[in-house]
This record gives C-alpha cells, sequence and structure tokens, in this order.
C-alpha cells in the first residue's frame, strides 16, 4: 500500500508458502500508513474466525533505509480474543502471519500454495471487515487456481470525501507522429480512432496544432477512476468535451496527463513540461512501424537525467507486419538494458504481467512494455487497469511550511488574476496569507488567498503533490511571470542570483569553458544563466563537474538538492543544486535590471528627449535612478510594480500627444518632466 497524504492502497495477496518442512502457512500483506497527523492505523483480527483454532504469530516488518527489515510488534499464541494492531503514523512494511496448516495441505517444495474455498472466504471475511473499519473498498484483481486451492489478489483502497481524490501526474513523451495525443484522446474520451486523427483532434488547443497535426504546448487531461476500478469519463453527448468537474466528483483517483511536443523545436517546451509539473511517472511512445528514431533517446535520457520511472507504449501494432513490429521490439529492450539505462524490460501480455509490473515499478528498474492499437483498442484495458494500480511516489507532510510553484497565469474576466501549478509541500487553504515572488528585485509580496480550483473544481484545501489553481487578491498578471513561488511567511524565503551545482554533461560538440551561457530549467524556472566559473578547465560530453551559475535577468527562489536541466541548442547537461551563493534581495554587482537601466542618464540632471520635452533623471526628494545610484551601493527606491509600469510605456513615459505618465515611488514620484 502505497500513500499521498489520507489516500492510500493496500495490495493483498490471500495466499500461502509451506515454510519447508515445518508445515507453517504464511500469509502475507503490505501495508503502509499515512505520514500525516491522522489516527493510527488499527487492525483487529479475530484468532477464531480467521486461523481456525490454529497456533499462529504475527509480526510487522519495517522497511528501513538500507536494512530490509526490522521487527517492530509481534504477537503469539492461541488466545482467542479479538488482536489489536495498532500501528502509528509514518511507519510501512510488511505483515507476515504464520500459523499451521492441516495435514492434507502440506507442500514440501516450497510453491505457491492456494487455500480451499472454506479458508479463503474465512481469510476474505477478514479482509473485508478490516477495510470497512477503516472505510476502505476491497476489489477483486485476479483469482487462479493453485496446488490445494485458489490465490487471489485484492485492491483495497480507501474512499475519499467529497471533492477529494488521489492525483498521479504522467508526463506523455515520444518522437512527433507516435501517437502521444492520439492515446489520450482514446482513453480520456473513450472512442476509438479512425486512423486519421479523429481522437487527437479533441486534445489540441490551437489552430496550427490542428492544421498541423503536431503538438506544440503543454497540454493538460485527465483520466477518473472510482473506487472499484472503474473509468468514469463520460464525454458530452453534444459536444464530446469532458466535464472535469463531474469526473472529479466520481472518482477517487485522477491520472492527469501531461501531453508533451515531439518535434525537435519544440524541445524547450517538451523540457519544461518535465521539470514544472512534477510529473510521478513517464509514459514514452514508441511508433511501431517507425521505431526508435528522432527524439526517442533525448526524452528517455531526460526521463532518467530527472529520476522519473519510465513505462514504454509500442503503438500502432494494427498496421505494423509482424517481423518490423519484432524488430522494433528487439531494440527496444536493448536500449533499455543498455548502460545508461540500466532497466528491467518485461513485455506486458495479461492481467497477471499487469499486477507483477505494478507491484514493482516503484523501484524504478522494472520497465513495461505494452503494445497497444488506438483503432482496434487492443490492449487498452491493461493499460488503464495498470494506470489504476500506480500510486504517487512521494509522500507530504501537512505541517511543513506551505509552498507552491507556479508554471502559468491567466486574467480571468470577473474573476482577476489567477495563477497555476503545483503545491510542493505543506497545506494551503482559502483565505490563506503568503508571500509571492521574486519580483526583479529579490523582493516578496504579501497576497492572499480568493479561491481555489482543482481539475476546475472548487476546493477549500491544497495538499502537498496536488496541482491547482488559485486567484489571488488586488495583483496584477504582469506583475507574476512563470517560476515565480507563494510560500508561507514562515519560510522567510530568500532569492538567489548566483548557485553552485553539481552537473553532467550529455552532450556538447565542443569544449565548455566559463562565460559560456545557457537555459537553466530548474521546476518551473527557465531562465539563461553565464557559467562564472568550474573546477575544470574546461568540459566535454560525458564529464562531471561542479560549476558556478549567474542568472541574467532576474533571481530566482532555490532549493539545495533541486535538479536542473542546462540547455543550449544540442548541448544537454543535467546536474543538482549544492549551494546557494548570492542570497540578497538587492540587484547583483555587475548587474541592473532591465527597467532601471531604462532610467539611467549620463547627461546630468536635465535632458531633452526627442521631442524636446524636458527630463529629469532624478526622482523628487533627492532619490538616485541614475547610473551613480548603482554604482555607489544604493539600491533604487523604486518599487517593483512602478518598473513594470514604466516598462509597458517604454521606460521613458513616452505617450501619444506628449502625455506624461507619473509613477508612484516610495514617498515620491518619478516623472518624465522635472517636478511632480
Amino acid at each position: 500500500m502505497l500513500i499521498l497524504q489520507r489516500f492510500w492502497v493496500l495490495l493483498v495477496t490471500l495466499a500461502g508458502k509451506v515454510l519447508s518442512d515445518s508445515r507453517i502457512y504464511l500469509l502475507f500483506c503490505f501495508f503502509a500508513v499515512d505520514s500525516g497527523p491522522l489516527i493510527p492505523l488499527s487492525l483487529k483480527i479475530k484468532p477464531k474466525v480467521f486461523f481456525r483454532n490454529r497456533p499462529f504469530f504475527l509480526c510487522f516488518y519495517r522497511l528501513t533505509g538500507v536494512f530490509p527489515m526490522s521487527v517492530i510488534s509481534a504477537i503469539g499464541s492461541s488466545c482467542e480474543e479479538r488482536i489489536k494492531l495498532t500501528f502509528t503514523p509514518g511507519c510501512w512494511g510488511v505483515l507476515l502471519i504464520f500459523y499451521s496448516l492441516p495435514p492434507h495441505n502440506l507442500s514440501l517444495d516450497g510453491t505457491e500454495y492456494g487455500l480451499s474455498e472454506a479458508d479463503m472466504e474465512a481469510s476474505y471475511a477478514t479482509v473485508k471487515s478490516m477495510a470497512e473499519q477503516l472505510e476502505a473498498d476491497v476489489i477483486l484483481l485476479r483469482e487462479h487456481q493453485e496446488a490445494g486451492g485458489k490465490v487471489r489478489d485484492y485492491l483495497v483502497r480507501k474512499r475519499v470525501g467529497d471533492n477529494d481524490f488521489l492525483e498521479v501526474r504522467v508526463a506523455v513523451v515520444g518522437n512527433v507522429d507516435a501517437g502521444k495525443s492520439t492515446l489520450l484522446g482514446v482513453l480520456t474520451h473513450g472512442e476509438l480512432d479512425n486512423g486519421r486523427g479523429f481522437a487527437r483532434q479533441k486534445l489540441f488547443r490551437h489552430k496550427h496544432e490542428i492544421e498541423s497535426g503536431r503538438t506544440s504546448s503543454v497540454g493538460n487531461d485527465i483520466l477518473g477512476f472510482d473506487s472499484e476500478g472503474n473509468v468514469v469519463n463520460k464525454p458530452d453527448s453534444h459536444g464530446g468535451s469532458l466535464e472535469w468537474t463531474k469526473i472529479c466528483e466520481k472518482s477517487t483517483k485522477v491520472i492527469t496527463f501531461i501531453d508533451l511536443a515531439g518535434h525537435e523545436k519544440y524541445l524547450k517546451t517538451t523540457v519544461f513540461g518535465m521539470t514544472g509539473h512534477l510529473p510521478d511517472f513517464c509514459m514514452l511512445m514508441v511508433g511501431s512501424n517507425a521505431g526508435i528514431v528522432g527524439m526517442t533517446k533525448e526524452h528517455l535520457g531526460l526521463a532518467l537525467a530527472l529520476n522519473v520511472p519510465v513505462f514504454v507504449v509500442v503503438t500502432k501494432i494494427d498496421m505494423c507486419p509482424a517481423n518490423i513490429l519484432q524488430e522494433t521490439l528487439k531494440l527496444l529492450q536493448r536500449l533499455l538494458k543498455s548502460p545508461g539505462c540500466r532497466k528491467i524490460p518485461v513485455l506486458v501480455q495479461s492481467k497477471d504481467d499487469v499486477i507483477v509490473t505494478a507491484s514493482n515499478f516503484s523501484s524504478e528498474r522494472m520497465c513495461p512494455i505494452f503494445q497497444i492499437s488506438n483503432v482496434t483498442g487492443e490492449n487498452l484495458e491493461l493499460l488503464k487497469m495498470f494506470l489504476n494500480l500506480l500510486s504517487p511516489r512521494t509522500s507530504y507532510r501537512e505541517e511543513e511550511p506551505a509552498e507552491f510553484q507556479i508554471d502559468d497565469t491567466y486574467s480571468v474576466p470577473g474573476v482577476g488574476t489567477v495563477v497555476s501549478g503545483t503545491t510542493l509541500r505543506g497545506l494551503i487553504k482559502l483565505n490563506d496569507t503568503l508571500l509571492l515572488g521574486p519580483d526583479p528585485l529579490g523582493n516578496f509580496l504579501t497576497i492572499a488567498v480568493k479561491s481555489i480550483h482543482r481539475k476546475r473544481m472548487p476546493v477549500k484545501e491544497v495538499r502537498g503533490g496536488q496541482t491547482a489553481s488559485f486567484a489571488l487578491k488586488k495583483i496584477k498578471r504582469s506583475s507574476i511571470r512563470k517560476g515565480m513561488v507563494m510560500v508561507s511567511c514562515r519560510l522567510n524565503p530568500q532569492a538567489s542570483w548566483e548557485f553552485e551545482a553539481e552537473i553532467l554533461v550529455l552532450h556538447h560538440p565542443t569544449t565548455i569553458s566559463p562565460r559560456y551561457q545557457a537555459m537553466v530549467h530548474c521546476g518551473s524556472i527557465r531562465q539563461t544563466a553565464t557559467i562564472l566559473s568550474m573546477d575544470k578547465d574546461c568540459l566535454r560530453t560525458g564529464d562531471k563537474a561542479t560549476v558556478h551559475f549567474r542568472f541574467i535577468k532576474t533571481p530566482e527562489y532555490l532549493h539545495i538538492d533541486q535538479r536542473l536541466v542546462f540547455r543550449e541548442g544540442r548541448t544537454k547537461a543535467v546536474g543538482t543544486i549544492t549551494k546557494l551563493l548570492q542570497t540578497t534581495n538587492n540587484s547583483p554587482m555587475n548587474s541592473k535590471p532591465q527597467q532601471i537601466k531604462m532610467q539611467s542618464t549620463k547627461k546630468g540632471p536635465l535632458t531633452k528627449r526627442e521631442d524636446g520635452v524636458p527630463q529629469s533623471g532624478t526622482a523628487a526628494g533627492g532619490a538616485l535612478v541614475g547610473d551613480d545610484a548603482t554604482s555607489s551601493g544604493a539600491t533604487p527606491a523604486v518599487p517593483s510594480s512602478a518598473l513594470q509600469a514604466q516598462s509597458k510605456v517604454g521606460g521613458g513615459g513616452r505617450r501619444r500627444g506628449g502625455q506624461r505618465h507619473k509613477v508612484k515611488s516610495q514617498g515620491a514620484c518619478v516623472t518624465p518632466a522635472s517636478g511632480c
């Protein structure tokens, strides 16, 4: 069972292993308990019913770090009272139940041993009663016959409250024409493709995407599952569009697909989607008729560099000859086994394969390979079952200070400024006061949350790992940019101009040396940075080094151990931030924001504009805004809102008809003409 806050999933196998000659039967269950401030999980078992008056012994093994297990609880005897096992929040591991087998059920070869009909029903009744106490549903995944009886696999999923659901984000990558948008259209709308692009038309956002058939932006779509694992997506009967609100109301689990571009010229958009949207898993699409071509290896390498588990979907098997399909699968398996990937490819062809791969997928070593057709629908049910069994990889604590990264901004009529992104940690509630920033000067602004939406559905709070949109009070959209964050006031955030990172150069045609500039992707941050220094004279493909970076435009809010991607043309490098160097709210020493440069003048306090109108180079009250102010170490007394307002009119205040544009300052005003 894996958990995200109040959600958990439990895989129970009602089966047994006979341990050597000991005539001991083992029932094993995987448990995990929420790390949030919830009441402890309690399991109550009646030995008389569950063990049929046989001697028993219960152990709970906690999985910790490098050491596989450590016993934290053990009970054994032949008591007839109800047993209560209590697990404190934050523990996870394996519950092992040993008890004696009747003589006729012995199997000394150590193979999996089934249960008789009576034992199976008794065991299922116990699991069912435990699930009811925990307000969970028990779903039968599969049943098969083994020596001595039946073996069943159940999925136990926690019921969720109103307007609440488990969210898993899956990034969809692959070469152009691999069928990414088509597959998402088939999965989310429930209609098969006609072979001529019918399904993908429902996902495109722009006119040129519809005309060319190629995705150029980051698209999002959702696939909802109820507590029994059934798909709840039902498109509107008239327009064929999906009503996200209805899907989320009926779902206990929602898969968010991040549809990324496959063409090489949109690589920067794909990199932003992989870093800024924080996917839990990556679905790599490969066209069976084309094979591993174009950007396939590029996208696979990006997912591996960001430590995102990958599963592969081979499409168009209905139109591909058998020999070409087998050749594609061989090349794919060879690529996944190569030293750069070191994956274990598994061809998924049955429900048993789905359960095995889903249970072991979080280890990041196993890589399932699905073979599907969007026209005939072959193996689509196996893919849906696999998506239903996926669980988020990261757990979050509500008591941590809130942090939210912004990946897009909107201006909604009647609502105001809206920002969307991902909650990195903590809990954000309606009407909370947060700090928004950093602005071009590295400052953070206090803002209030007016309303919250998840998947277009109004909610009262969001937790770590959930995507959401916030309507903010009294702030303009022009004051917000992608890459900003909203954080709790407890964090006392600092913006950084410079940082150090350990990077690995994946590819570069020549050499990298100091003063080299490239685009840095770090979370939702996307800004050019300059290499000031490094611990090697130069870097080539495959080299590792500690590099000192500096942003060239604005400071950013960064974390230690945050992953980054360093890109410029065909040059690509990945790394981890190790040190934050210049964390200051002032401008960097040798550069000034562009808006401040527009105000500076070297011609004295009074100059003339092109139209002959006198212009002052100083603010009223003696506040310096020219080169002398910056060179002397003084901080410009112009707030960020004023700078942005000034930049809209070209920085000099020129308007049609010679009107003068006044900009408010702290205790004074800066005007194009002398005087206020």
